[in-house]
C-alpha cells in the first residue's frame, strides 16, 4: 500500500500487549527522508522515541488489543487531529467516513459500537514476561495509568 501527503498512517497492536510498547523510529523517520512526509500523520499505540518528527501520536489508549478505538478504525475513515502547539493541546477525532461526515462525539459512539475491520493479535514471538508485564499494567490502569503495576487496582480487579 502507497501513502500520500495528507494520509494518516495508524499502526495498531504494538502496545503493550501487541507487541510489548515497540519504538517506531523506523516510520517516522522514513517519513522525514521524502519531501511531503511531514504531510503524513502517524498515530500509534506503540511509543516514540524522542528523535521521532512531524505529527506523531503515540501511546494512544486504551490500545487496539484492550478494545480500544484504534482498533476499529478502517482504511478510509477520516480523521481529525487538531494539535496546539502553545497552549500544549491537541486533540484526535474520528469523524466518519468520505460518504458521511459526522461530530466527533458520533464518532465516538460509532467506534464504540465497531468491531475491527481485522483480526487483531499479538506479535507470536512477545516473551511471557512481556505479556504479563502488559497484562498486569492492563489491571492497574492501561498505559495513561502510569505504566507500572498499581497493587490496588490489581488486587481489586483479583477479586472482582
Amino acid at each position: 500500500m502507497q501513502v500520500h501527503p495528507g494520509e494518516i498512517v495508524v499502526l495498531m497492536c504494538r502496545g503493550p500487549l501487541g507487541s510489548g510498547m515497540e519504538e517506531t523510529y523506523q516510520v517516522t523517520s522514513a517519513l522525514k527522508h521524502l519531501k511531503w512526509g511531514k504531510h503524513v500523520a502517524v498515530i500509534t499505540d506503540a511509543r516514540f522515541s524522542g528523535v521521532s518528527t512531524g505529527a506523531c501520536i503515540g501511546h494512544v489508549g486504551p490500545e487496539a488489543l484492550a478494545g480500544g478505538p484504534i482498533g476499529k478504525l478502517r482504511d478510509g475513515d477520516l480523521i481529525e487531529i487538531q494539535i496546539d502547539t502553545r497552549n500544549l493541546i491537541g486533540s484526535l477525532d474520528f469523524i466518519g467516513t468520505p460518504d458521511k461526515i459526522v461530530t466527533s462525539a458520533e464518532g465516538a459512539m460509532i467506534l464504540s459500537q465497531r468491531s475491527p475491520a481485522v483480526d487483531l493479535v499479538a506479535d507470536a514471538d512477545l516473551p511471557d514476561d512481556t505479556r504479563m508485564w502488559a497484562l498486569l499494567q492492563q489491571l492497574g490502569g492501561g498505559t495513561w495509568g502510569g505504566c507500572v503495576y498499581d497493587v490496588d487496582a490489581l488486587q481489586k480487579a483479583l477479586q472482582r
